[in-house]
């Protein structure tokens, strides 16, 4: 596993709520991760309890988390080590109710 893949894999594993997105939680700097951001909001995840990677910082990462999961968009949605999807896979569990399962009681937490 090179140094880059370690790194996103500590992030990934440290984390119970993880979005690589560009820009940050108060500060989205695309309309992509800013949708991820309200839909995690709109499922009672305080903001503050969201880790937030911005690739716009970290070339390395911001290619290689699109390696890792294999996955070639950001924003990237991962809960409790577990590659969840970008924002139009959380809109859809959103809508079905699915998302709000999968964050469960960490959402709230303070």
């Amino acid at each position: 596993m090179s140094d880059v893949q370690q790194r996103i894999d500590q992030l990934v594993k440290g984390h119970d709520i993880l979005l690589f997105m560009k820009g940050n939680a108060s500060f989205p700097m695309c309309g992509f991760s800013g949708r991820a951001i309200q839909i995690l909001k709109a499922c009672g995840v305080d903001p503050r309890n969201i880790a937030t990677v911005n690739v716009l910082e970290d070339q390395e990462i911001r290619q290689g988390i699109k390696d890792y999961s294999q996955w070639p968009t950001i924003p990237q949605l991962y809960v409790k080590g577990e590659f969840i999807g970008g924002s139009d896979i959380m809109m859809e569990m959103y809508e079905s109710g699915e998302l709000q399962q999968v964050l469960g009681n960490d959402a709230s937490a303070a």
